[in-house]
C-alpha cells in the first residue's frame, strides 16, 4: 500500500526542528518553503484517499455487475443456438416441421 512507503506526513514536516548554525540557511526561507511542501503533501494525502475510494467503489460495482450476470458469463454459441431453437419449437409448434 501507498501510505506504508510514504516516510512523512504533513505534520511530521510541519513539526521539524533543524539545527542552527552560525552560517545556517534563512529561517524564514526554510519556513515558507515547508509550509508549500505541506500543503503539497495535504493535497496529494486527500487525492490518494479520493482514488482509494472510487477504487474501491468501482471494484464494488464490478462484482455487483458480474453476480447481476452470471448465466451470461459461461454462454457459448452452442447455448445461444439451442435456446434459439426450443423458441421457435415455442413459438410455431408444429408448424415449423410440417
Amino acid at each position: 500500500m501507498l501510505s506504508d512507503r510514504i516516510k512523512l506526513t504533513p505534520k511530521d514536516i510541519l513539526e521539524k526542528e533543524f539545527k542552527i548554525s552560525m552560517r545556517g540557511y534563512n529561517q524564514d526561507e526554510v519556513d515558507k518553503f515547508l509550509d508549500l511542501i505541506i500543503k503539497d503533501y495535504e493535497t496529494f494525502q486527500q487525492q490518494i484517499e479520493e482514488l482509494q475510494q472510487e477504487n474501491m467503489r468501482l471494484k464494488r460495482q464490478l462484482e455487483e455487475a458480474q453476480k447481476r450476470q452470471p448465466a451470461q458469463a459461461g454462454t457459448t454459441n452452442f447455448d445461444i443456438l439451442q435456446r434459439l431453437s426450443n423458441l421457435e419449437k415455442h413459438v410455431f409448434g408444429s408448424k415449423l416441421y410440417d
